[in-house]
């Protein structure tokens, strides 16, 4: 195991310890796939205290992880317990959309982390037809709202939202083909139209996660439903088998998020 997971789990056990100890629920930041499958795959009973992960919406892909003491985890219900996360919406928006350029999720990432914001206090950032909506943890929203004016040559402004107002319906690609069988490796070639020697070398990486859960094997085979997510390249949901070819391939949909 590396240093850095060797720090984290260490860090992830005084969260708990603190949790139990003080009756307190604590707080993590703002946690990316590789980190979200240490905290699942560390065993329970080196967690006094139990947690729970939230990204500010469902199937967010970066998640906090809350670990909360007896009396809060025993009566409070799930939608409390979100409610406690401290976890801000902002939406940015251009200024004069009649110049805006067309930004990508990693334009505005950029933009953010050129404030000096480290990639921790950050949750998923949702571009949308009018600009996107950026999941930050709660101390650091007054500062991005005062110091976000440009996102490459675009002006923008920033403001907060309350949960409420946080409307967002994901948007995707469809894709449809034809696969020799329903394993990862194929999947992948499927959805990001490339080929599996190419693709393969990602899932024995430690890259690809399906759930949320690590997975190595390139031979594993998806459910309909699952969710898909490769580090640096996007994600997508096997939706169903719709048929088999007389030559036996099978034909599938996958909905690639966009």
């Amino acid at each position: 195991m590396e240093k850095e997971e060797l720090l984290l789990g260490k860090r992830l056990r005084e969260l708990s310890n603190t949790a139990w100890r003080r009756g307190i629920p604590t707080f993590t930041d703002f946690l990316n796939l590789n980190e979200l499958n240490i905290l699942h795959t560390t065993p329970k009973d080196e967690f006094p205290a139990p947690y729970r992960t939230f990204g500010g919406y469902a199937f967010s892909e970066r998640q906090m992880a809350v670990f909360l003491p007896d009396a809060f985890s025993l009566y409070a219900d799930i939608s409390e317990i979100e409610s406690q996360f401290p976890i801000r919406i902002l939406k940015i928006t251009p200024l004069q959309k009649k110049f805006a350029e067309e930004l990508s999720h990693r334009d505005y990432l950029g933009a953010l982390l050129n404030l000096g914001i480290e990639r921790a206090k950050l949750g998923d950032i949702l571009v949308t037809g009018e600009g996107a909506l950026v999941f930050a943890e709660e101390k650091i929203a007054p500062f991005l709202c005062e110091n976000l004016y440009r996102v490459r040559h675009t002006s923008v402004q920033a403001e907060k939202l309350e949960g409420a107002d946080f409307d967002w319906t994901p948007r995707f690609e469809e894709i449809r083909g034809t696969v020799a069988s329903v394993r990862l490796d194929s999947l992948l070639a499927l959805a990001f139209h490339s080929s599996r020697s190419r693709l393969s070398p990602l899932i024995e990486a430690g890259k690809v996660y399906v759930n949320g859960k690590l997975i190595t094997a390139n031979g594993f085979q998806p459910r309909e439903g699952d969710i898909v997510s490769v580090r640096g390249m996007g994600r997508f949901i096997y939706r169903e088998m719709l048929s088999e070819t007389k030559k036996g391939r099978i034909f599938v949909r996958l909905d690639k998020y966009i």
